[in-house]
C-alpha cells in the first residue's frame, strides 16, 4: 500500500503543491524528488518573470523596434506556443496585452475608464503579429518598441509540465501537480483508484483525471483581470468559470484563458479540430 506525500512551495505569486501516490516512495524521497521540482520551477519563473531584469521576457521588453534577443529554451517553448494558440483562437489568446491591464485596472483591481487616444497608443504595441520567431536561431524579432510580454496566462502550467518531467527523471509516475489551483496537472493514478479525483469550482463538479491537464478562468478572485485581445477592451465579469482540458498544462492554461474571449461555437470547433482538448463552463453563485 502506498502513502500519499504532499509537499508545497511559493512561487510565480502562487503557490504550488506536489502530491506523490506511489508504491515504491517512501517519505524521504518524495520530499528529495518534490525539492528537486520546485527548484526547476524556481529556475523557471528566473527566466520568464517579466518582473526580473535577469530573465529573457524583462529583456524582451526593453527591445526598440526592429531589434532581434537569442532567448533561452523556456522562453523559446512558451513564445512558441503563445504564437500558435493564438493562431489556434484566432487572436482570442496574446501574450502583449499587459498594456491594456496597466489602462484598464487599477493597482487595487478597480477598473477604470481609459482616453481613446491613450488606448490607440497601446494598440501600437500590442499584437503577436508584431514579433516574429527565427527557430534556426532562436531568435525574437519586435516590430513595435518596449512591448509587453506577459507569460501569466501560460507560465504557471508550463512550469508544472516541466516539474513533471523532473519527477518523471526520478521514477515518479503517480502524482498531481497544482499551481494554486487555477491549473492541476494529473500523472498516472493513485494506488487502488482509476484516477485522479479532482473538485472543481468549491466542489461544483467533480472530475477524474489521468495523464491530463485542466485549467480554470474566471473573475471571482481578481475581477475583471481578462482582457479581449480582439476587442482591446476587458471581458464582460460573469459569474462563470471556464475550464480547458489538454494533454499538458501549459495548452490547458492558454487555453482556459482564450475560453473567456470566445463564443460557444468557436470553442466546440477548436476542440473538434485539435483533438485532446476539452472545454467545461461552470456558473458560479
Amino acid at each position: 500500500m502506498s502513502a500519499t506525500f504532499r509537499h508545497s512551495r511559493h512561487a510565480m505569486a502562487t503557490t504550488f503543491e506536489i502530491i506523490i501516490s506511489q508504491a515504491d516512495v517512501d517519505e524521504a524521497y518524495a520530499a528529495q524528488t518534490a525539492n528537486a521540482a520546485f527548484e526547476e520551477i524556481a529556475r523557471l519563473e528566473d527566466e520568464l518573470s517579466r518582473f526580473r531584469a535577469s530573465s529573457d521576457i524583462y529583456r524582451l521588453g526593453q527591445l526598440q523596434a526592429g531589434e532581434s534577443f537569442r532567448v533561452g529554451m523556456a522562453a523559446w517553448d512558451c513564445l512558441s506556443l503563445a504564437k500558435a494558440v493564438h493562431a489556434e483562437t484566432t487572436g482570442a489568446f496574446d501574450i502583449t496585452i499587459g498594456p491594456l491591464m496597466e489602462l484598464f485596472v487599477t493597482a487595487t483591481g478597480e477598473p477604470r475608464h481609459v482616453n481613446a487616444s491613450v488606448l490607440e497608443e497601446a494598440r501600437q504595441i500590442i499584437g503577436s503579429h508584431r514579433f516574429d520567431l527565427d527557430e534556426a536561431e532562436m531568435t525574437v524579432t519586435v516590430h513595435a518598441s518596449r512591448m509587453i510580454f506577459d507569460l501569466g496566462a501560460l507560465g504557471k502550467g508550463y512550469a508544472l509540465d516541466q516539474a513533471a518531467d523532473v519527477l518523471a527523471m526520478h521514477g515518479i509516475q503517480n502524482a498531481v501537480l497544482n499551481a494554486g489551483d487555477s491549473t492541476v496537472l494529473a500523472l498516472g493514478k493513485p494506488a487502488d483508484k482509476d484516477a485522479w479525483n479532482l473538485t472543481l469550482s468549491h466542489g461544483a463538479k467533480q472530475l477524474q483525471l489521468r495523464d491530463r491537464a485542466v485549467s480554470g478562468s474566471g473573475f471571482a478572485v481578481q475581477g475583471a483581470h481578462i482582457m479581449n485581445p480582439r476587442l482591446f477592451q476587458p471581458v464582460p465579469v460573469k459569474n462563470r468559470r471556464t475550464y480547458a482540458l489538454a494533454p499538458t498544462a501549459a495548452l490547458s492554461d492558454a487555453l482556459s484563458t482564450a475560453f473567456m474571449v470566445m463564443d460557444a461555437a468557436e470553442i466546440t470547433a477548436l476542440c473538434e479540430r485539435l483533438g485532446q482538448v476539452e472545454a467545461l463552463e461552470i456558473h458560479e453563485e
